[in-house]
């Protein structure tokens, strides 16, 4: 019972966290409008499941960095409010890491279309 309970409360959690991150940060809701549009798109474009897969779970990826990324910004700004050059670094390294993972998500999406439509 206790399993059943601490996943209940782990579901419930995840589900605050993805609900309040939705609200208040638009690259994340700008990456779910791309999931949401993706995920059909992707069945007619896809050159294989596989390809579909990498082309979805890149777009979740995608979110789960942002995600990671908005923890790191909250975090340090419940440090500081001031400006801190330290502080700074860390938070682009974390805008960084996003865009290695957006820049990937393109890359998988153009040879996957690429595959589909015989340029490859």
């Amino acid at each position: 019972m206790d399993l059943v309970l601490r996943l209940y409360q782990a579901t419930l959690n995840t589900f605050r966290g993805l609900t309040w991150a939705t609200r208040s940060e638009a690259a994340l809701r700008q990456e779910l409008v791309a999931l949401v549009i993706a995920i059909p798109l992707g069945l007619v474009l896809a050159p294989s499941p596989g390809w579909y897969l990498a082309m979805v779970g890149i777009l979740i990826l995608a979110a789960s960095v942002e995600l990671l990324n908005t923890a790191i910004e909250k975090l340090s700004d419940h440090i500081t409010r001031e400006h801190h050059p330290q502080i700074g670094v860390v938070k682009d390294m974390g805008s960084a890491a996003v865009f290695c993972v957006l820049c990937l998500g393109a890359l998988i999406w153009m040879t996957a279309l690429a595959l589909r439509f015989g340029l490859l």
